[in-house]
């Protein structure tokens, strides 16, 4: 018995001495640039076997055997660190700077990229914060494959249109939901300073958007502000200055001699061609039309010779000793050359381990490269998040913008467009008003503008523009946008994962609100004096556009592991409510002076209408992870749309996605250069209730019509209550990676997205006094690749090299339309089935007459099916007039991006370039240059390639006004380009220097943007527009920028 007890004190003494020899410390693993856990990273005891993973609120538990104390922390995307141990301990990882796309925002969460089901690309900080873009949106290009984007115009302020993967629809919306912290956002995108984003990530298949349900079928862009982080006060100040310049060339335009000499033979052409004349006689009736075609005399700026003489008879060539007395350019007058930009930001960010903070301020202003138009923004923003105790945190962020937008409110061919006017004017056209000797005439002491006026004389400038200046009409007019931008974003979590938390660990309850308001009030203001509103007395018009929507949700989350076993499950509720409101007014019989519609004489206008829209969901996810290799996961969202009528307003949405982690397998372990492998596929359902209209299913009547003093309605729209939405199938195949210590990075998808149920108007007789009615009836489908590789030449302690290739495919085709009508025609566009959307159908050009220099078209007849037969050459316009032809679409054939970045000690270099290759543009501005309709236009230089004399082969016909030719194939362009996007070069002050003044850092850069665009024809913008239509419109900019950053 003495024995057996003195074994039980042994044994009891050993197994307190080793429990007492071993520590337990705990900890949380955080990533260094957000405050965020880190969920996975590995913690290892240095010298030992024993290590785990943190949860996934970045905590772990560990065991330090006697003598240990050091813990090794390492996860992928991060930079390792050694640490000693202490409980309660708190360590922070940096990034790689090679991996901070690692962890994703995605719908309602964030995700590890390496094991996330869906397609998701995310764009950091570092890619927006030195470009100088007053919209964040227009740095999304060239770092996010399958993305399309316009140019978007030079007017500063503006925001690009992006297309994701290709068209959705025809009729309904086909631009992504935009998604800021969390909440879907219905604000001005150049209202948020980009300065102030943390990440946008671009959600681009079912798997990663379908929690979005009816709002996500075109996409989603997540758009992430900056949060505090842990640690003392960070203040920054960053400012910058810049001059801007047009971005893209102009149209070579012939000179004033060149004009003169094609004018006079368009004269001889037409007494040649359609008068009957001998060639002689044509020729002296050329030389004698000059004067009355081109205004007389005082608007010859050839002094030395007479409009009756200019023509040498014997050569029948302009005079070769003919000298001008003014030259001047009508676009040069109105526009800016090096228009300045500056910027200036400041902001404070910081915090404790409750607590964190970040507050922005910022100022920008920009003149636009037209005179009289510019952008200012102020706009402020702050973030706080706090940790009131261990279950119950709590957020909130609040942003105010306030925008000054001058600009010129006219567009396409109207004469006071000044794109139009300005860049396609009569050379021999002076901007100033000219005496008989040419000179400049002032009145005093201003100089006076030429307002095309009849003069003393009787003579008066030719064509259709009467009393019009492109330069005075921009100093006469205006226009300008006063907006008011505010937001909020708040949020409540109830829950832990603290182990005491028992069986509730893992359980969260988050409420979130936000809500944003966007009030706009534009005037604009057509002058007294001159234009088509000067006998009116002038005219005004103010139009408030007022904005207001918000969000309310609860979503109730469980995450937790056992084991080789994780999950993460969501469900939850969301409502959202929007509200516009529009609010509009003109008077005409002004007082000078005073720009407000009070003393305005006579009410030319007056209208007001609202808006509602609101959307019911309920949502649920299902996210299962096993072993770190397998992952799987699942959503479903119900909405209920007031768009549609009630019974058909809830529409169900899901997604179902894998992802095999394979370099995580037993048989990859001794491959030892394959960093990471992973293979994923998604397939899911998403909506689309953006139909165009917010009251498409219903039979509505237009109450605009009043019948002198009484109340008067015309039926507009037909009622079709089995109206729903557009659904879109999207499949996803992907596979990713990377190599050698990440020196070789990769991804490459697939996808297959089928749109059914489109709404188009489903076609009635004409006799019932409409066209058709609203129904869903169309099928399209987009499919094609995207490829992304990424690598690392170069890697040394001191220099980095990078290299990244994007490309992208779409292919489109409409399958389906109405029984009734497999085709839509619409100017030179048809949707049909088995084609893209929009492409071209053009009459087919068949060169020029060598004999005489006429337009020669291919024409054909159909048989009873439809197909073309007897195909054969005319040069009759008439004739050619039913004889169309399928002519390609805008849609490329591949397109994407190269990039560069090199760093070496604190100098960093960046390079982006975009591409695109296939596709075809008709620019319709170039068939104006080519085709005179009335002398105030001129003719690009193309035309000096023209038929002048019988035998010439040629592609331009012979000279004319006014001539009938049909836009046919010869005015679609190549749509490729290459386009050399931003240079960004900087240099970071060397921390020891700055830290001797009492500054944390200090960095200087210049960054220049949209430096230069390659293409078939100068002065056409190849990226105008996704249908591959052009028109006159605000240039492009590019703007070289020189800052300076200080942190203290």
């Amino acid at each position: 018995m003495k024995k057996r007890l003195t074994l039980f004190f042994v044994s009891l003494f050993l197994c307190v001495g080793t429990a007492l020899a071993q520590t337990k410390v705990s900890g949380t693993v955080l990533s260094q640039e957000d405050g965020q856990p880190i969920i996975g990273a590995a913690v290892k005891v240095v010298g030992t076997s024993t290590g785990m993973l943190t949860d996934v609120n970045g905590r772990f538990s560990v065991a330090l055997p006697a003598g240990k104390d050091q813990l090794e922390i390492t996860y992928l995307g991060f930079e390792g660190k050694t640490v000693k141990a202490k409980n309660g301990m708190r360590i922070f990882l940096k990034a790689d700077a090679q991996l901070v796309d690692e962890v994703v925002v995605v719908a309602y969460g964030t995700a590890k990229k390496s094991s996330f089901t869906g397609s998701a690309q995310s764009v950091n900080s570092e890619a927006l914060e030195l470009r100088p873009v007053s919209s964040a949106t227009k740095a999304l290009e060239g770092h996010v494959s399958g993305i399309q984007m316009t140019s978007s115009s030079g007017q500063p302020g503006s925001s690009p249109s992006i297309r994701i993967r290709g068209f959705g629809s025809i009729n309904a919306s086909n631009d992504p939901l935009y998604v800021v912290d969390g909440i879907p956002y219905a604000g001005s995108l150049a209202s948020i300073n980009p300065a102030d984003i943390e990440s946008m990530t671009i959600l681009k298949d079912a798997s990663a958007g379908a929690l979005y349900g009816a709002r996500g079928a075109n996409g989603v862009v997540m758009i992430t502000t900056k949060k505090g982080k842990e640690g003392k006060a960070n203040v920054s100040w960053r400012s910058n200055i810049g001059w801007s310049n047009r971005a893209t060339k102009r149209y070579s335009h012939v000179s004033q001699k060149e004009y003169v000499q094609l004018v006079y033979e368009a004269l001889r052409n037409e007494a040649y061609v359609k008068d009957g004349m001998s060639w002689t006689d044509a020729e002296a009736a050329g030389r004698a039309g000059l004067s009355s075609n081109l205004g007389g005399e005082l608007y010859n700026p050839f002094k030395n010779y007479t409009w009756d003489t200019i023509i040498d008879p014997t050569t029948g060539q302009v005079q070769a000793d003919a000298e001008a007395a003014w030259n001047e350019d009508w676009l040069d007058a109105v526009t800016r050359k090096n228009a300045i930009r500056h910027e200036h930001q400041f902001s404070v960010n910081g915090g404790t381990e409750k607590t964190k903070y970040a507050l922005s301020l910022g100022y920008l202003n920009e003149d636009g490269t037209l005179k009289t138009t510019a952008y200012q923004r102020y706009n402020a923003r702050v973030n706080v998040d706090t940790k009131i105790n261990e279950w119950f945190k709590a957020n909130v962020g609040l942003n105010v913008a306030h925008s000054i937008s001058n600009f010129s409110n006219y567009s396409g061919s109207s004469t006071s467009n000044v794109w139009y006017t300005a860049q396609f004017i009569n050379p021999l056209f002076p901007v100033y008003l000219k005496d008989e000797n040419g000179q400049s005439i002032y009145k005093n002491g201003q100089i006076e503008y030429d307002w095309g006026e009849q003069r003393e004389n009787g003579d008066k400038r030719p064509g259709s523009m009467s009393d019009h200046s492109s330069l005075g009409m921009l100093m006469l007019d205006k226009a300008e946008t006063l907006r008011d931008v505010a937001g909020m974003r708040s949020g409540l979590v109830f829950g832990s994962d603290n182990d005491n938390m028992g069986w509730a660990k893992g359980i969260k309850l988050a409420i979130n609100f936000g809500f944003d308001y966007d009030n706009a009030n534009q005037m604009n203001y057509m002058n007294m004096e001159h234009g088509n509103q000067a006998a009116q007395g002038g005219y005004l018009t103010k139009d408030n556009y007022r904005t207001q929507s918000y969000t309310f949700n609860q979503l109730l989350t469980w995450n937790r592991g056992f084991g080789k076993h994780e999950f993460d499950v969501l469900a939850g509720h969301e409502f959202y409510a929007y509200k516009y409101n529009y609010l509009e007014a003109g008077r005409s019989g002004l007082m000078s002076g005073l720009l407000e519609l009070r003393p305005g004489a006579t009410l030319k206008d007056a209208d007001s209408y609202s808006i509602d829209y609101r959307i019911n969901s309920w949502l649920s996810r299902f996210n299962y992870t096993f072993d770190n290799k397998y992952y799987l996961s699942a959503s479903l969202r119900a909405d209920a749309s007031s768009r549609f009528k009630k019974g058909n307003r809830t529409g169900t949405f899901w997604s179902l996605g894998a992802n095999w982690r394979i370099s995580n397998e037993k048989f990859m372990k001794d491959i030892k250069w394959i960093d990471n492998l992973s293979f994923k596929a998604s397939y899911g359902e998403q909506g689309n209730d953006n139909v165009g209209s917010y009251y498409a299913w219903q039979g509505l009547s237009s109450v605009a019509y009043p019948n002198a003093n009484t109340v008067g309605a015309v039926l507009s729209t037909l009622e079709n209550a089995d109206l729903s939405w557009e659904k879109n199938g999207n499949l996803n195949i992907g596979l990713e990676g990377s190599a050698l210590n990440r020196r070789i990075r990769f991804s490459a998808e697939y996808y297959h997205r089928k749109t059914t149920d489109m709404l188009l108007d489903y076609p009635m007789a004409v006799s019932t006094g409409f066209s058709g009615y609203s129904a869903n009836v169309g099928n399209m489908k987009n499919y094609g690749f995207e490829f992304e590789v990424s690598g690392t030449p170069v890697r040394t302690k001191d220099f980095e090299w990078n290299l990244t290739w994007m490309g992208s495919t779409v292919k489109n085709e409409v399958t389906k339309l109405t029984n009734e009508s497999p085709e839509i025609l619409s100017g030179n566009y048809i949707i049909k089935e088995g084609l893209p959307i929009n492409t071209f159908y053009l009459r087919k050009s068949a060169g020029v007459d060598p004999a005489t220099g006429s337009q020669l078209y291919w024409i054909y007849d159909t048989d009873e099916n439809g197909n073309k037969i007897n195909e054969r050459i005319t040069d009759s316009y008439n004739e050619a007039a039913s004889s169309r032809y399928e002519m390609g679409s805008r849609i490329p054939d591949l397109y994407g991006s190269i990039s560069t970045d090199l760093s070496y000690k604190g100098f960093s270099l960046s390079v982006l370039t975009t591409y695109s290759i296939g596709g075809k543009i008709l620019d319709g501005n170039y068939y104006s240059d080519m085709n005179l309709t009335y002398l105030n236009g001129t003719w690009n230089t193309n035309v000096l390639r023209r038929w002048q004399k019988p035998g010439d082969v040629t592609d331009v016909p012979r000279m004319g006004i006014k001539e009938d030719v049909y836009i046919t194939d010869r005015y679609l362009i190549d749509a490729s380009y290459f386009a050399i996007k931003n240079i960004t070069l900087s240099y970071t002050l060397p921390k020891n220097l700055v830290n001797k003044c009492g500054l944390n850092g200090v960095k200087v850069y210049g960054s220049y943007d949209n430096v230069a665009l390659f293409s078939h024809l100068d002065g056409m913008d190849p990226q105008y527009s996704f249908s591959g239509g052009t028109s006159t419109s605000y240039a492009p900019n590019k703007t070289l920028t020189v800052g300076l950053e200080v942190n203290f």
